[in-house]
């Protein structure tokens, strides 16, 4: 089965600035946002497969969109992450469906590699609600200055019966970093961790 897509949104957020300062080159991040149908929606179903196929098919079409927003070739991303929000008549395990079974290969995909965890995050709520999409290096997880988040949200989604679902890419990490730890430059990308 595939998504039935009411909408696709893509925002892209650059920072030039911090706390006075210049931040060159700006630090930039995109997310790729699916409004969905939820199959589901209403009932308990045992079985999940069709959402962890929309999954496989969203986690593509999402990291190509985010990554084109943003102007680069998927392997110049440098942090990745993903997020669901279900609607009132969808369960959490709906969003996990769609995220972690089948999601995470074909984001890879796009971005030319990912050693690390795709970190994510899931949550139920209305029309317009937040959802805190968590980011981290896509190669070496323990890279702090990559640990950050990007809140989106679409003002008519998700109806009661809508997921929305989303990718996040990164060109850079946070704006002016200097809490330590593994620098981006240092990653061997062996193992996701370092």
């Amino acid at each position: 089965m595939s998504a039935n897509i009411r909408k696709i949104v893509t925002i892209v957020e650059e920072t030039r600035t911090e706390m006075g300062r210049p931040v060159s080159p700006p630090t930039r991040r995109a997310a790729a946002i699916a409004v969905i149908e939820n199959p589901f929606a209403g009932r308990y179903v045992e079985d999940l497969a069709d959402l962890i196929a929309m999954g496989d098919e969203l986690g593509g079409l999402l990291a190509r969109k985010a990554v084109e927003a943003l102007g680069i070739e998927g392997p110049a991303a440098e942090s990745y992450g993903k997020a669901a929000l279900v609607g009132e008549n969808g369960e959490l395990e709906h969003a996990a469906a769609l995220l972690h079974p089948k999601m995470g290969a074909p984001v890879r995909v796009v971005l030319g590699k990912g050693a690390a965890l795709i970190p994510s995050s899931k949550r139920r709520g209305g029309l317009g609600a937040e959802l805190d999409i968590p980011l981290g290096h896509k190669d070496a997880a323990f890279v702090r200055s990559h640990f950050d988040g990007m809140i989106v949200s679409v003002s008519d989604a998700p109806r009661a019966n809508e997921i929305v679902v989303a990718v996040a890419v990164t060109d850079s990490g946070r704006p002016l970093p200097r809490v330590g730890g593994l620098k981006k430059d240092e990653i061997k990308g062996e193992d996701g961790l370092r």
